[in-house]
């Protein structure tokens, strides 16, 4: 049978996220989250946006959490706790009524194959049908699920979790309170080849993969080792599942890099770099702090510091809504040509001989 779900008072949610329940309403129980459209009457659901408006007034929550800039709200029919950020409040409370993820307990499951020369720090839970390596080292209270490969010379910091079948592969170094997601693969080759005339000779990659503090990587990524020195992957980033990591890459501290992203060999991101989905990136440009790349868009020039770019290739997003907006007009400007070019040969025609 599944678990019961918790039961969590409206006054403990509004105290969790600053906020003050309604009068005779702070021992509402709450059991769940739901969108405004699902919620039920056990359910807390939030509004972000006047988007949503229409759908609060049709709602059958018990509670909702309701932004501050949200204009034009009907008189509410549930409890309301006004908050500041509806998804910030909204993430606290997810992780309160969150059922904890299943994990090995402390110490090594015996199918599990720890060399004799590995590290293991205090509390270190390894999970069955795993493999430490020599001189491995794992820093106290880390989880390592089932199917882990971790090899020779790699050190994985304090309370970070290693989800089944990631493979890191030898001298990788990973930082504190790390997680990395089902089957993403950290340490393998850089794509390095050069042509000697009859094939592809193959370009030894001898560097390593640096993953800071607080980083986490979603599920099928790809981080190249560098073909010497570091790719780095800088603290507090986020990058989403299947994005690809070319050698030598650094990314800097708390980028977001969302799914399906090719980041191409010695490309470099400042702090706070947001990549969309499918973004390409160009080896060896630069991206400056805090700049923003649209979604399946290709980078081939660097791009400043706080700058917005889109696009194939990609140009400042301004610049490139222009030239979409001209391009909409193409098919009637050809039109217009057309008759154009017509009435001028009509002209040309009734003009006299020389």
């Amino acid at each position: 049978m599944p678990p019961a779900p918790k039961t969590i008072l409206l006054s403990q949610i509004a105290s969790l996220v600053g906020a003050i329940a309604p009068a005779g309403k702070e021992s509402i129980p709450i059991t769940g989250v739901a969108t405004l459209t699902d919620a039920g009457p056990s359910d807390i659901s939030f509004l972000g946006s006047d988007a949503f408006v229409k759908q609060f007034a049709q709602t059958r929550a018990a509670a909702v959490l309701v932004q501050k800039k949200v204009q034009h709200l009907p008189p509410p029919h549930t409890a309301v706790l006004t908050v500041d950020d509806a998804d910030l409040a909204m993430a606290k409370v997810l992780e309160l009524l969150a059922e904890p993820v299943p994990r090995p307990a402390p110490g090594v499951d015996p199918l599990s194959r720890v060399d004799p020369s590995a590290e293991l720090g205090a509390s270190v839970a390894i999970g069955p049908f795993s493999v430490v390596s020599k001189r491995a080292k794992i820093g106290a209270g880390s989880i390592i699920h089932s199917h882990v490969f971790i090899g020779e010379g790699v050190t994985i910091g304090q309370n970070c979790e290693i989800f089944p079948n990631v493979t890191i592969r030898e001298r990788i170094v990973i930082g504190d309170r790390v997680i990395i997601n089902a089957g993403s693969v950290l340490g393998t080759d850089g794509f390095g080849y050069r042509w000697d005339g009859s094939k592809h000779a193959k370009i030894p990659q001898i560097g390593t993969v640096i993953i800071e503090d607080d980083v986490e990587i979603g599920s099928c990524v790809c981080i190249d080792r560098a073909k010497f020195s570091v790719t780095r992957v800088g603290a507090g980033s986020k990058i989403d599942n299947l994005v690809q990591v070319a050698h030598n890459v650094t990314i800097g501290p708390h980028c977001i890099i969302v799914g399906q992203v090719g980041l191409a060999g010695s490309a470099t991101l400042g702090p706070g770099v947001i990549l969309g989905g499918q973004v390409a990136i160009r080896d060896h440009i630069t991206l400056g702090a805090q700049a923003i790349v649209a979604a399946c868009a290709a980078v081939a020039d660097d791009v400043p510091a706080g700058a917005i770019v889109s696009g194939v290739p990609a140009l400042p997003h301004r610049q490139m809504l222009r030239e979409q907006a001209a391009m909409r007009r193409l098919p009637d400007l050809i039109v217009q040509v057309r008759k154009l070019q017509e009435s001028v040969n009509d002209l040309v025609k009734r003009l006299p001989p020389p």
